[in-house]
């Protein structure tokens, strides 16, 4: 990734940068300049250039699902039938509107599609499949509870 990042022209610097926002999106421009020996001035626009071109793409705070009352995370297979572009776009369209839907996937292999949601509890979980099951093109549904986390991240390695 690194030799990709200075092909691109990006120099250590802004990997450092990259890293320490990785880790707290929230520090500030004047602790982010002490830490990796440069300028206020020349860090801002540093990131002002990552962010505007696309390498930061956006902020956010992480929340905790459960501590506000979200208890199950799961992961759901959709296989669609037929595999027409009028029915992957009208399913598409459908899961964006969704807001259990944390993130969707097209893959490849045996399901079409990977959602990742969080969803209050069992009850609001059968709920959300029986509304699935009614869409047209959605052929099967397979879903997998996640029990524990072994590795959770959003961290990029950047070497």
């Amino acid at each position: 990734m690194k030799k990709l990042l200075q092909q691109r022209g990006y120099d250590n610097l802004d990997q450092a940068i990259l890293e320490e926002l990785q880790q707290n999106g929230r520090m500030s421009v004047a602790d982010l300049a002490r830490k990796i020996h440069l300028s206020q001035p020349a860090v801002h626009n540093r990131i002002k250039r990552l962010e505007r071109e696309g390498v930061i793409r956006q902020y956010v705070a992480l929340l905790d699902h459960q501590q506000i009352g979200y208890d199950l995370m799961c992961f759901l297979q959709l296989t669609l039938n037929p595999h027409s572009h009028e029915v992957i776009q009208a399913v598409r369209d459908q899961i964006q509107q969704e807001v259990v839907v944390l993130e969707c996937y097209r893959i490849s292999g045996r399901a079409d599609m990977l959602l990742k949601i969080i969803i209050e509890n069992q009850r609001a979980l059968n709920d959300f499949i029986q509304q699935l099951t009614k869409m047209d093109g959605i052929e099967r549904i397979e879903t997998a509870l996640v029990l524990d986390y072994i590795k959770l991240t959003t961290e990029l390695s950047l070497e």
